[in-house]
């Protein structure tokens, strides 16, 4: 590849994931790299990490405010309210009215809330063998916790997914979307927030809300237009990004199956917050953020000109070879891992950044526990998009287990290796259990609450029926069947005396 072959401008390179080996080429050869622009007067491409961290903190030479953050010029009389369009002071004073409603307190009370609302996301699927994981798990979270954050009803976050879809994928022809469509989308989502900031000022409450339209700063509040702003950055940042940062992990995790094995083995905090943070670099959900040069600047002996149009490309800086060890693999154990998916620092660093973390570690605890085994089952579609690194449909299957509150039988799918564990009230984690040639259970635990080490052996003696809930003929017929499904010449061999013991109800493998 050549760098006359590097194209930036076209949608279709990054749908058809092109861009990675055209970024590659621009790190090595030309790292600050100025890209004719068809319909404009082109732009520079950023696309070392170092760099990016240098623009992206230096908001007096590098403006938000003076043109957008796109790589067309936006519309600054309709957009210009936007945080993400604000320079300092104006940002400082608005990004401090909006704190007020994000303070870890509030986010972390939404934990408890989005694990419940996880468990239900994971219940609507798990009987049916397989779904979309886009639409059916990975949009549903983000858009329950920007519906619950709001105050918006849940029976409208289907709403707000059509919306945000629309907005983001004007390049798509899926969404039908053009740049004037999104404008209109953009109008009703207006409407809609103000109809609800209406009731909340009527009847105010404890959520977020109210807090945003009460909170105060040097004398200023947010006004109608701010406060709608707000909203729909929430609505399309915060579920567009998540939800692609979760779909572009899933598709890693069963791409890479041993990074996937890591998790089911050792499912503690601590490598999930690692595994969440390789998702995030991996991901990269936005691709690129614009500034607009204020004064001419010189960088890698490349003169930068004033008013000149400057590309921060995310998804390159976090493949930078001179900053991430074998930047194209996936590894969930990766450290360091400086990523910059939320920003390089300064005044633009993403607001929402640990409610992402958490939501993404929540609704992966859930899945990898209780979907261990989860597979494609048709081919993943990309989003035509160059802004947003979007995946639209990811169609994968799975073992059909029943929801927990259905769970009146093992027989229909104790023959796959899994069980489920009660150690602790709502844990819906499944156990990993192999047969051995002396009846024994091999489990490695997927469960969080286990405090044993990873693997461990136990006798099929015990009570595991009735920490089970299941009556122990069900459990004696249920393990015979998988104990018979997995025999070897060793079991097979002891006769009589060996089917005595498949019907003896096993000892409890779950963690104490």
């Amino acid at each position: 590849m050549k760098l006359s072959d590097v194209n930036l401008n076209d949608p279709d390179v990054f749908r058809e994931e092109r861009h990675h080996e055209m970024f590659r080429l621009l790190r090595a050869e030309e790292p600050v790299y100025f890209h004719p622009e068809p319909e404009g007067p082109g732009f520079w491409c950023i696309t070392k990490h170092a760099d990016l961290i240098t623009i992206n903190r230096d908001n007096q030479m590098f403006s938000s405010a003076a043109a957008g953050i796109n790589i067309p010029d936006s519309p600054m009389d309709t957009v210009g309210d936007m945080m993400l369009y604000m320079d300092p002071p104006r940002h400082t004073r608005y990004r401090l009215l909006v704190n007020k409603g994000f303070t870890p307190r509030m986010i972390n009370a939404l934990e408890t809330s989005l694990k419940l609302r996880s468990q239900a996301i994971v219940n609507s699927v798990c009987e049916k063998g397989e779904c979309d994981f886009v639409e059916d798990l990975a949009a549903e979270l983000p858009l329950q916790a920007i519906a619950e954050l709001l105050g918006v009803p849940q029976d409208d976050r289907k709403k707000l997914f059509e919306w945000s879809n629309k907005m983001i994928g004007v390049d798509d022809p899926e969404y039908e979307g053009n740049r004037d469509e999104g404008q209109e989308i953009a109008a009703e989502l207006y409407l809609y927030f103000n109809s609800l900031a209406e009731a909340k000022r009527s009847d105010p409450d404890d959520g977020i809300v109210s807090k945003l339209l009460t909170a105060e700063v040097e004398g200023h509040t947010l006004n109608e237009v701010e406060f709608d702003m707000f909203a729909l950055l929430l609505t399309v940042a915060g579920n567009e990004t998540t939800r692609n940062a979760t779909s572009h992990g899933m598709r890693a995790l069963i791409e890479n199956p041993s990074e996937l094995e890591k998790l089911r083995d050792d499912p503690s905090a601590e490598r999930f917050e690692s595994a969440v943070e390789e998702i995030l670099r991996w991901a990269t959900p936005v691709l690129y953020f614009r500034r607009t040069a204020t004064d001419d600047f010189e960088l890698r002996g490349k003169h930068i000109k004033k008013g000149d149009k400057v590309v921060m490309w995310h998804i390159s800086a976090n493949r930078d070879e001179e900053v991430f060890e074998d930047p194209f693999s996936f590894d969930i154990d990766r450290s360091p891992n400086d990523h910059i998916a939320f920003g390089g620092g300064g005044p633009h660093f993403c607001l929402g950044a640990n409610l992402a973390r958490m939501e993404l570690r929540i609704i992966f605890d859930e899945i990898v526990r209780r979907l261990p085994d989860i597979d494609f089952a048709g081919d993943v579609e990309l989003l035509r998009s160059n802004f947003i690194g979007g995946i639209k449909h990811m169609p994968v299957k799975f073992f059909q287990i029943p929801a927990r509150s259905h769970l009146k039988d093992l027989q229909a799918w104790l023959p796959g290796p899994f069980l489920f564990c009660q150690h602790q009230p709502h844990c819906l984690s499944l156990l990993r259990v192999a047969v051995t040639p002396r009846r024994r259970l091999l489990r490695r635990s997927l469960c969080r609450h286990s405090s044993h080490p990873q693997s461990k052996v136990e006798n099929l003696r015990g009570s595991l029926g009735d920490s089970l809930s299941i009556q122990p003929a069900r459990w004696s017929a249920a393990l015979t069947s998988s104990v018979n499904a997995s025999a070897t010449p060793s079991a097979s061999s002891h006769g009589a005396s060996t089917t005595s013991r498949q019907t003896m109800k096993p000892k409890s493998i779950l963690p104490r």
